[in-house]
């Protein structure tokens, strides 16, 4: 049974700033309730390396590879393949220019494969949660950028 997230903001701030929030991976820490570190260079096939809190155990590594860019628009990762596709995962990130200086920010999660149930039943009411709180907490933070 995969796990599906989708969420959406509108955010009084442009595109290019919301943008910037996005990729200025050093600064997660400040405003992500979620990855709270993140590094990658954002081309297609090179990694992306993320620390975050999910479960018990405090904080966790994970990298995973950049399948997708489109600058001021949109990136995406996924997990090394597991063998036999036994899971699979998709992190999409896109904004939209909405014109007069506001955008919107569209998060979308999924884990696919036939042991998506397990990891959905582990921890799908976190994960849900947490890409809730991201998507929340980028709108603050390309407003006050963009306030200057």
């Amino acid at each position: 049974m995969p796990l599906v997230t989708d969420s959406s903001i509108t955010i009084n701030a442009p595109a290019d700033v919301v943008w910037r929030v996005l990729t200025d991976f050093d600064a997660y820490g400040e405003w992500n309730p979620f990855q709270v570190e993140c590094s990658s260079t954002l081309v297609p096939g090179a990694p992306i390396d993320m620390r975050f809190e999910l479960g018990p155990g405090g904080l966790k590594h994970k990298r995973e590879y950049i399948v997708d860019v489109t600058p001021g628009s949109t990136f995406a990762y996924s997990m090394k393949p597991a063998p036999l596709g036994t899971v699979r995962s998709l992190r999409r990130h896109t904004v939209v220019d909405l014109g007069d200086g506001r955008s919107r920010y569209d998060s979308h999660f999924e884990i696919t494969g036939p042991v998506s149930g397990l990891v959905k039943l582990m921890f799908g009411k976190e994960l849900i949660e947490k890409f809730a709180a991201v998507t929340a907490a980028i709108g603050p933070r390309a407003e006050a950028l963009a306030r200057g």
